[in-house]
């Protein structure tokens, strides 16, 4: 598990407000958060994030232009802040990533290869968004891959069912938080 990394991805305040119908996911996530510090495994919190006026977003991204004008996740701003009950602690680095991809606009990868990791533990909101497109990049910069399905979240709870136990598997071994935590046990 020593070259293994958890990635909470935009588990973000106005994130989780947005997607709040599953009550104990904040709970499930801290539980693998907590078996990953126990265990040494690295937790790196990847987060959306803009410069004041959003100089980052085009026009033309239909993903990022309509929260542009209201200044959303740019500093300062309360929904941008990692949620309390899963904020980071000591050691935990944070990335700031300016697209959808955990790795579009960050530094995640230099991250990743200085610290030899080389396998990713996928958690975030949402399973269609920022899981399906890092779990895509990470298999074509060759990370093995672990995706846990109830560490992740999507609005559409069939698109999360499609994604999680058809397209993953593909590229990712796909667990529950609960497993994956019993697993690292048995390899401690």
């Amino acid at each position: 598990m020593t070259n293994s990394a958890l990635l909470v991805m935009d588990v973000q305040r106005g994130i989780v407000d947005r997607f709040g119908s599953d009550p104990a996911y904040l709970q499930r996530l801290r539980r693998a958060v907590d078996a990953a510090h126990q265990g040494g495994t690295a937790v790196i919190y990847v987060v959306i994030g803009f410069r004041e006026g959003h100089p980052e977003v085009s026009a033309r991204n239909k993903s990022f232009a309509a929260i542009s004008g209201r200044g959303a996740f740019a500093a300062g701003d309360p929904s941008a802040e990692i949620h309390p009950e899963v904020a980071p602690g000591a050691g935990d680095i944070v990335v700031t990533k300016r697209r959808v991809s955990a790795f579009a606009g960050s530094d995640l990868d230099v991250v990743l290869r200085a610290r030899e990791i080389d396998t990713l533990v996928l958690t975030g909101i949402a399973t269609s968004g920022v899981v399906l497109s890092t779990i895509r990049q990470a298999a074509d910069l060759d990370y093995r891959l672990v995706v846990l399905a109830d560490g992740c979240l999507d609005a559409d709870p069939e698109v999360h069912r499609v994604l999680t136990e058809k397209v993953f598997p593909r590229q990712a071994e796909v667990v529950a938080v609960d497993d994956w935590i019993g697993q690292a046990a048995d390899t401690s």
